[in-house]
């Protein structure tokens, strides 16, 4: 099912989001990925609200430093239809909400993009972000008004998950029972937004 048409974020000196960098990110990452959850946000949007899109919920992830760079990594299982937006857009998104968006938080993990309007069932208003975020770079990106920090990344690496390389053997069984085995992404951090 495709998702709900984008808008266009609002810009100028009464927008939503303040431009700040990646290392003012508030509270521990850990506990805000792994205990607050975020929405993984990839896909093919316009200014002009087309294309094609989707989210997913994600406790897993980090920031980091990586060749230099400031970092995200995100991982996504082929079975999910997030996963096809990550895999070919050069863009993805990771939102972070209050604890009363936990609701849509739970919806948007539950529920497949294939079957369902997530951003509109789950009272998500989505947006699309212009050439005047992160000098132009992030023109594309989607996200979601009702984030209190949006992370956006310019996609640099993926790696699939290889059985043969976990030297914990335990994590197979854990979260795999043999099949559907992540995709990592990892994603130059081109700004962070922030309310």
């Amino acid at each position: 099912m495709k998702q709900k048409r984008v808008v266009p974020s609002p810009a100028g000196p009464d927008a939503l989001w303040r431009e700040r960098h990646i290392r003012e990110f508030s509270g521990s990452p850990s506990s805000r990925i792994g205990g607050g959850w975020m929405l993984i946000t990839a896909g093919n949007a316009a200014p002009d609200g087309g294309g094609d899109w989707n989210t997913m919920t994600a406790s897993w992830g980090g920031l980091g430093v990586l060749w230099g760079r400031d970092v995200a990594f995100m991982f996504i299982r082929p079975s999910r239809r997030t996963f096809e937006f990550a895999a070919s857009a050069p863009l993805f998104t990771l939102s972070f909400f209050d604890e009363e968006k936990r609701a849509a938080l739970n919806f948007c993990g539950k529920e497949s993009g294939r079957d369902h309007d997530k951003a509109a069932e789950a009272g998500l208003s989505p947006l699309v972000f212009g050439g005047d975020i992160a000098e132009g770079k992030a023109a594309g990106a989607i996200a979601f008004r009702e984030a209190r920090d949006i992370v956006i990344c310019r996609k640099l690496y993926t790696h699939d998950f290889d059985p043969a390389a976990f030297l914990d053997k335990d994590s197979i069984e854990q979260s795999y029972h043999g099949k559907d085995y992540h995709r990592m992404f990892i994603g130059e951090i081109l700004c962070l937004l922030s309310r």
